[in-house]
C-alpha cells in the first residue's frame, strides 16, 4: 500500500496541484495585501476618508463608535465593509490570475501546423504493374 501511495503521490499531476496551492495560497496573501495595505487606503482618500474595513451596521441597536469597540461590547454587527474589501481582493486576484493564464497560453501556442508532405511516389509494385500495362497496350 506505501508503493501505491508513493506512486500516487509522484505523479506529476498530484505534485503540479499541491504547488499551486501553496503558491496560490502565498500569492492570495500578496494581494489580499496589495488590495488593503496599497490600493483601499488612496480610494478611501478619494471617497472621503472611508475605511471600508471599519464599515459597519450594530444589529443590536445600540450605537458603537467603531467597529473594535463594538466588537468589544459584544455587539452583533453586520460587517458590510470586510465584505467589500474581500470582493475587492477576489476581483484584483482573479484579474491577475486571468491575465497570467493569458500569457500562458500565449506561449503554449503551438506554431501552426507544416503542409502535408506531398503523396509517396508509386511503389515498386505499382511500377511493375504500370509497365505491364504499358506492354498490354502496346500489343494490341
Amino acid at each position: 500500500m506505501l508503493k501505491e501511495f508513493k506512486e500516487f503521490a509522484m505523479k506529476g499531476n498530484v505534485l503540479d496541484m499541491a504547488i499551486g496551492v501553496i503558491i496560490g495560497g502565498a500569492f492570495g496573501k500578496i494581494v489580499s495585501s496589495l488590495v488593503s495595505d496599497v490600493l483601499m487606503p488612496p480610494i478611501g482618500l478619494l471617497l472621503g476618508g472611508v475605511d471600508f474595513t471599519g464599515l459597519f451596521l450594530t444589529l443590536s441597536g445600540t450605537a458603537q463608535p467603531s467597529l473594535v469597540a463594538a466588537k468589544a461590547a459584544g455587539a452583533p454587527t453586520l460587517n458590510y465593509g470586510v465584505f467589500l474589501q474581500t470582493i475587492f481582493d477576489f476581483i484584483i486576484v482573479a484579474f491577475v490570475i486571468f491575465m497570467f493564464v493569458k500569457q500562458m497560453n500565449r506561449f503554449k501556442r503551438e506554431a501552426p501546423a507544416a503542409p502535408p508532405p506531398p503523396p509517396p511516389g508509386p511503389t515498386n509494385e505499382e511500377k511493375l504493374l504500370m509497365e505491364i500495362r504499358d506492354a498490354l497496350k502496346n500489343r494490341q
